[in-house]
C-alpha cells in the first residue's frame, strides 16, 4: 500500500469493477484506485473513460475533504431516476493521479459488482482476511448470573482488527431464553446477520446473540451457528473469563 504525503494510501485495484443505478451500467473499470479516504475501508474510484459521463450532471454542490481538498459533486441519471451529489472527483487533489477520477456514493447505487459477484456494504478490503476453524475449546456464555450457552464444539471466527468470536450449534444454547429481534445486519465478508435479545436474571439483553442463516460463500462454515457479542456479555474459554474488548461494538 503506498500513503501519499497527505496520509491517504491509495493504490491499483486488481479487480473489475461496476457500479448500476436504475437499471443502467453507471461504471466499469478493470482499473479501479483503492483511496482509504474512509478508514477502515477503502472507495473506489473510476477513470472517466470508465464511466458513463453523459449520465453525470454538475450538481452545483460541494464537498469538502480534510486530506483531499474540494470535491465537484454530480448528480446521477438512470432508469428516469435521480440520485443526487451522488458521485464527486477532487479535480485539486494533492494526490495528482486522482484528479480526474470519479467516486460513487456506494449507498446510493442499486449494486455494486467486484468481477461477476455482487458485493454488498462497502468494498471488501484487501488487507481483512476471515478465517474459521474448527475447535474443542469449552465456552461458556452467561447473562444476569444464568449460563446461556455451553458448548464444546464451537468455531473461532478471527477477523482482522475484530476480537475472536465464537459461533455455537444453537443446541448448546437456552433458546428458551431467546427473545426474536427485528435487528438486522449486512457484512461484506459474512452476509446478512439476524439477532436474538436474551431474557435472563430478570432483565432483557438486547440483540447480543446474531446467526447468518445464509452466509455468504467463503464464511459457509459458520451458517445457522450462534454468536454472543463479546463486548457484553461474561464469557468463559476453557473456564477463564475473558475481558470484555474494546472495539466499535462496545
Amino acid at each position: 500500500m503506498d500513503d501519499t504525503e497527505h496520509a491517504v494510501p491509495v493504490e491499483d485495484g486488481p479487480k473489475r469493477v461496476r457500479a448500476y443505478f436504475g437499471g443502467q451500467l453507471i461504471a466499469d473499470t478493470v482499473a479501479p484506485k483503492l483511496v482509504w479516504e474512509d478508514r477502515p475501508y477503502p472507495g473506489y474510484y473510476f477513470p472517466r473513460e470508465d464511466v458513463r459521463m453523459e449520465l453525470l450532471t454538475p450538481s452545483g454542490r460541494g464537498a469538502t475533504s480534510e486530506a483531499l481538498g474540494e470535491a465537484s459533486c454530480f448528480d446521477v441519471a438512470g432508469g428516469g431516476r435521480v440520485a443526487e451529489a451522488a458521485a464527486w472527483q477532487y479535480p485539486d487533489a494533492p494526490v495528482e493521479g486522482l484528479r480526474r477520477l470519479i467516486r460513487f456514493d456506494w449507498g446510493a447505487m442499486d449494486a455494486w459488482f467486484e468481477e461477476d459477484e455482487e458485493v454488498f456494504v462497502h468494498p471488501r478490503n484487501p488487507y481483512v482476511r476471515v478465517d474459521i476453524l474448527a475447535s474443542s475449546r469449552h465456552v461458556e456464555v452467561v447473562l444476569g448470573g444464568v449460563t446461556v450457552a455451553d458448548s464444546h464444539q464451537p468455531r473461532l471466527l478471527f477477523e482482522t482488527g475484530l476480537p475472536t468470536r465464537y459461533y455455537m450449534p444453537q443446541v448448546d444454547l437456552r433458546m428458551d431464553l431467546l427473545l426474536p429481534s427485528d435487528t438486522s445486519t449486512p457484512c461484506p465478508y459474512k452476509g446478512n446477520a439476524k439477532y436474538w435479545s436474551v431474557a435472563a436474571g430478570n432483565e432483557v439483553f438486547e440483540d447480543v446473540v446474531w446467526t447468518y442463516p445464509t452466509p455468504a460463500p467463503e464464511s459457509v462454515k459458520i451458517a445457522g451457528l450462534a454468536c454472543f457479542l463479546n463486548e457484553k456479555v461474561d464469557l468463559y474459554v476453557d473456564g477463564v473469563l475473558q475481558e470484555r474488548p474494546d472495539s466499535p461494538f462496545s
